[in-house]
């Protein structure tokens, strides 16, 4: 089975095109074989490149662990990268249905090369019933239910959250310091704390200033990664949701940064960044 490894500001994931070759038969043990960084290729996830009759392309997303999520940021542009370098279409307006929806692909070709691509990623879904959550609104920004600087106890501490759906669910919580933070303790009682049903990704922030945020970000089913396109988006929102940034920010999370665009006339919120090849390869199954 041939693939190839790419990453979007070191989100990697491992890509099959399943256009040209069959879908692989159990895609979630799949994941988990692969994407093990000490007996498989090591990766954050499997993704499927497949046939759409609804739009240009469709993809399929696996998280390291098997779970299959709706979306991911950095993935859209790596397949925006993928089909437009590869010759499987001369388009650089690209349609691609995700478990999210169809998301549109704006591709920055220089020469022969993607060197960047604008995904509009939609519109953020702020109801309690998009996340989803079950988390009592009692700090309503505008009597509209909105979980917006939510108090959430956790182990006695009370953390200030924000939720925010990019089809996939988020829980922003912004801090004073970063870099220090005990992800790896804190990100997992996130993830599966009782009021997200479907588990939540959650990002941990610092507003450098208005236009600048820092992020880091516990990924649903992955553990910390170097970078969560979704999350970015998701991070913005919650900055303008509760006063901190204005609409167009640069986000820094660890593998790089992040252009994100909260449209004031239509909604939706805009993502650009790089995505790149790492290596092809062929998996012995």
């Amino acid at each position: 089975m041939k693939f190839t490894k790419m990453q979007g500001i070191g989100n990697d994931y491992i890509y099959l095109d399943c256009i040209n070759n069959p879908i692989p038969a159990n895609p979630a043990a799949l994941s988990r074989r692969i994407s093990d960084r000490h007996f498989g290729i090591g990766s954050d996830g499997l993704v499927l490149i497949c046939p759409s009759e609804r739009a240009d392309f469709r993809m399929r997303m696996y998280n390291a662990d098997g779970s299959e999520s709706e979306m991911c940021g950095n993935a859209t542009r790596c397949i925006g990268k993928y089909v437009y370098e590869r010759g499987m279409t001369q388009k650089r307006n690209v349609s691609l249905e995700t478990g999210a929806g169809i998301r549109h692909l704006k591709l920055n070709v220089e020469g022969s090369q993607v060197a960047s691509v604008e995904v509009d990623m939609g519109e953020p879904g702020l109801n309690p019933e998009d996340i989803p959550t079950s988390l009592a609104a009692n700090h309503l920004l505008d009597k509209s239910g909105r979980i917006i600087s939510e108090p959430l106890l956790i182990e006695g501490r009370e953390f200030r959250v924000t939720c925010v759906s990019m089809g996939n669910p988020h829980c922003v919580i912004f801090l004073n310091e970063t870099e220090n933070w005990p992800i790896e303790k804190w990100g997992p009682k996130f993830e599966h704390h009782a009021v997200f049903p479907n588990g939540t990704n959650t990002e941990f922030a610092k507003v450098i200033d208005r236009q600048h945020i820092r992020m880091r970000v516990w990924e649903r089913g992955s553990g910390e990664t170097m970078a969560c396109g979704t999350g970015a988006c998701a991070t913005l929102a919650a900055g303008v949701l509760n006063g901190l940034t204005d609409r167009k920010a640069i986000l820094q999370l660890n593998g790089g940064d992040l252009s994100i665009r909260w449209d004031e006339k239509n909604n939706h919120i805009y993502m650009t960044g790089p995505a790149a090849f790492v290596f092809n390869g062929e998996w012995p199954e």
